[in-house]
């Protein structure tokens, strides 16, 4: 069975949530598990090179780490939290129950670093070395910077917990930039999946946020253990997901999902059309126009790539034309004339 941990490994109940999970495995008598790590960010704004936290207050520690927000209510608190209703007033001091979970009296962050890399350093982990080398390259990045307070933003740093790990070829791959587009795929994907907390825990479809207990986990591992996985094909996953990103309103993330599509299944209209809408959502009309022109002349029956393209016409000032395919659009589907 396999287990995603969408996390970031600045967000402190991500390294609570590893240690509980690694509890619950402990004593896990069903199917193996399969633990893979995959990127969530609490912090997108953080600088690099990093800063130090050094002589910062509680308060702006916190909202660094995502878990205050500068207004009073938990939408933040749930980038990086314990549980799914948690929020920072709610739950004792983050040390406290670090100490508790067997992670030392010293805690706290020295930097406020980005984890951009620390993701690349973990998405090159399971390709070169799988589940077992990026677990344990998870545990390491997340020691060095919560308890060590190594600057993880650092390729130095990154090169030498990879080393240590045996996985020293590391340091050059990150230095020739491997793993940054699947970084930035795989947070595209998480948020088209609905990915809102560090750590979720995924299984199929079925997820567990935050950094639960182990008997909380245990219950999830053996519900999901339970249940038949059904895996799509990964061009119709990356559709949907780019589909959904559009739901999201986020149509330059579609669009970037949709880029090997496009590239390998080009002729497909299924991903023209939603290139289609992805590139009228982000005010591309001419590119819009083109592709909706192409798949209208393939398909002339196709009564919602004329509607698009009526309304894309419209927005380009193109109103005769737009008149035409929308009057068309309106026959083909009466409530299309609304």
């Amino acid at each position: 069975m396999r287990i995603e941990i969408w996390a970031d490994v600045v967000c402190p109940w991500a390294y609570i949530g590893k240690r509980r999970l690694d509890k619950a495995l402990a004593d896990w008598a069903g199917e193996p598990v399969k633990p893979i790590w995959r990127p969530f960010r609490i912090d997108p704004t953080a600088p690099v090179p990093a800063t130090s936290h050094e002589g910062s207050t509680e308060d702006e520690l916190l909202r660094d780490l995502g878990i205050l927000g500068d207004r009073d209510d938990t939408e933040a608190a749930q980038a990086c939290a314990v549980g799914p209703a948690a929020t920072a007033t709610q739950t004792p001091p983050v040390a406290e129950i670090a100490a508790a979970e067997g992670l030392g009296s010293t805690w706290g962050a020295a930097w406020r670093a980005s984890s951009h890399d620390a993701h690349r350093l973990l998405a090159l982990a399971h390709r070169h070395g799988g589940a077992e080398l990026q677990h344990a390259l998870a545990e390491a990045v997340m020691k060095a910077h919560f308890i060590e307070g190594r600057d993880i933003s650092l390729a130095e740093t990154l090169g030498q917990l990879a080393a240590d790990a045996g996985f020293p070829e590391a340091a050059a791959l990150l230095a020739d930039g491997a793993a940054d587009r699947q970084v930035k795929e795989l947070l595209l994907i998480g948020r088209a999946r609905g990915v809102a907390t560090s750590p979720t825990l995924v299984v199929g479809d079925r997820a567990l946020s935050g950094a639960q207990s182990p008997e909380t986990v245990t219950r999830f591992l053996r519900d999901a253990a339970g249940q038949p996985h059904r895996r799509l094909p990964a061009e119709v996953e990356r559709l949907r997901y780019a589909d959904a990103l559009l739901d999201k309103r986020d149509p330059l993330g579609a669009l970037t999902l949709l880029q090997p599509l496009l590239a390998e299944h080009g002729d497909e209209p299924s991903v023209r059309l939603l290139a289609a809408r992805a590139y009228f959502a982000s005010a591309q009309l001419g590119r819009a126009a083109t592709v909706l022109e192409e798949l209208v002349t393939h398909a002339p029956d196709d009564s919602y790539a004329r509607l698009l393209l009526g309304r894309t016409l419209t927005r380009q000032g193109r109103t005769e034309e737009a008149a035409v395919h929308l009057a068309l659009a309106a026959a083909m589907t009466p409530e299309y004339a609304t």
